[in-house]
Parts: C-alpha cells; sequence; structure tokens
C-alpha cells in the first residue's frame, strides 16, 4: 500500500555512507551487514545516528546496485573502513510511503513511477528509500514503513553535485 503522493523540496542531508557496486540478487546479502558496519563506525565516533537509515540508489541498472547505505549525521563523520562522509542531495523529488514487506519494494515503485508520469514529470537518474520502520523495530512486515524519494529530471539532482 502507498500513501498518497507528494511533490516536495529537500535539503540536503549530512550522512555517513557505504557505497556499494554489486550484482542485484546479492543485495539481499549486504544491507545488514553494511547497516551494522555503519553503526559501528558510528558508535566508535560517538555519533548517534540523526535519523532513520537509507539507501541511495546513484544508477538504475536492471543487473547491478549502485547505491549508497547511509545514515543522517548531525556532525561529519570520520573515514573508517569503507564508511565516509556524504549526503542526501538537495531535490525536488516525488514522495511517498510504502507500508509492506520489502518484497513489495518492486511493485510499489513501478507504481509510484506511474503515479510520477501521469502527474506529466520525468523521474530523475536516481532514487532513495528511508527506511523508517523495519524488522529492527518489528518483525511484523506488515507493519513496515519505506519512505520513496524519486528525484524528477531537470529538478535540481545531479551526479555531479552527489559527489562534490
Amino acid at each position: 500500500m502507498l500513501d498518497t503522493p507528494q511533490i516536495v523540496q529537500t535539503t540536503v542531508v549530512p550522512a555517513a555512507i557505504i557505497r556499494i557496486t554489486i550484482p542485484r540478487e546479492e543485495i539481499r546479502t549486504v544491507m545488514g551487514p553494511g547497516h551494522r558496519e555503519l553503526m559501528a563506525a558510528l558508535g566508535s565516533q560517538g555519533i548517534a545516528p540523526a535519523g532513520p537509515w537509507f539507501t541511495h540508489h546513484l544508477r538504475m541498472d536492471p543487473a547491478t546496485f549502485d547505491f549508497e547505505i547511509g545514515v543522517p549525521v548531525t556532525r561529519p563523520v570520520a573515514a573508517a573502513g569503507r564508511v565516509v562522509a556524504g549526503h542526501l542531495p538537495a531535490a525536488m523529488v516525488a514522495r511517498t510511503v510504502y507500508h509492506g514487506p520489502y518484497e513489495g519494494l518492486g511493485p510499489a515503485w513501478e507504481e509510484f513511477n506511474a503515479w510520477i508520469t501521469a502527474q506529466g514529470r520525468t523521474p530523475g537518474p536516481s532514487l532513495w528509500e528511508v527506511y523508517l520502520t523495519d524488522p529492527q523495530s518489528n518483525p511484523d512486515p506488515a507493519t513496515w514503513r519505506t519512505e520513496l524519494n524519486r528525484p524528477l529530471a531537470g529538478q535540481g539532482e545531479s551526479l555531479q553535485a552527489r559527489t562534490s
């Protein structure tokens, strides 16, 4: 189930991130360990998360996931192994919240992208998911909420802005 989508302007969100590029089928094997690695790096630096963790998918390729696992922070994280300072970009995005298990995210994104197109907008080259509730907060997948964010083409986000 999707909440009613909205178009919103985001601001830059400073974050600690790990960049990962893997074959699509390996996503389930890297998410948990990546999240734990991020949290351990933050803990060792005395930095508390400033919000829920996220994944920012930088390049949309059917066979490969090129993405960042991240968590918002209130002060910069020092590089530690794969953990580095990063951010979510300021951008005009279409946003909704998906309710349900992760297996339903693919169809949820399809429905959401169709809504974006129906609004006369064009999805940009990236997207991000914010895990508002997840298995760590409640083991029942029916309670999980994932915020879906899709920057809109021509509305301010670029890969160059991401890497500067």
